[in-house]
């Protein structure tokens, strides 16, 4: 079976500011590496944390079928809030425990849309502490931000 691993990463000029996003896809077969691919992007004005999300959405929307697929981030934020805090916004209308609206609510409504496709398992690696394909990841975000940076 194919298993699909998704390295994503943003970052942010400013915060707000100019941002990008960045996900190295890895697809591999009993350990063997099959394909590689890059995507990045970014945005004018946005955040750290939009552009963290971006890119799990997008590594995510870009699989043509429904696949097992492993998600890397360096964001404590993606990860807890697909893993856990999503489910209690859900249940309270999308508001937190305060009753107030969840910030970035269209993201996390896209991201939980999207990891619904699949069989997802989120993994987390400390930022910018020499994991390779993190720091690739990272490369990508920075790329996905050069255009929108003055």
């Amino acid at each position: 079976m194919v298993e699909i691993i998704a390295y994503t990463d943003g970052a942010c000029s400013g915060n707000p500011g100019p941002g990008g996003w960045g996900v190295l896809m890895h697809a591999k077969q009993d350990g063997t590496l099959l394909k590689e691919r890059d995507l990045c992007g970014g945005s004018a004005d946005t955040t750290n944390n939009k552009m963290e999300m971006l890119a799990a959405i997008m590594a995510l929307e870009t699989l043509d079928k429904p696949s097992k697929v492993t998600v890397v981030t360096d964001s404590a934020y993606v990860k807890n809030g697909v893993t856990g805090w999503i489910h209690g916004w859900k249940r309270n209308g999308w508001k937190t425990s305060n009753k107030k609206p969840v910030k970035n609510v269209e993201l996390w409504q896209r991201l939980d849309a999207a990891q619904a496709r699949h069989d997802v398992t989120w993994k987390w690696v400390k930022g910018h502490a020499g994991h390779p394909e993190n720091e690739r990841a990272d490369e990508l975000a920075r790329a996905g931000m050069a255009p929108f940076k003055s």
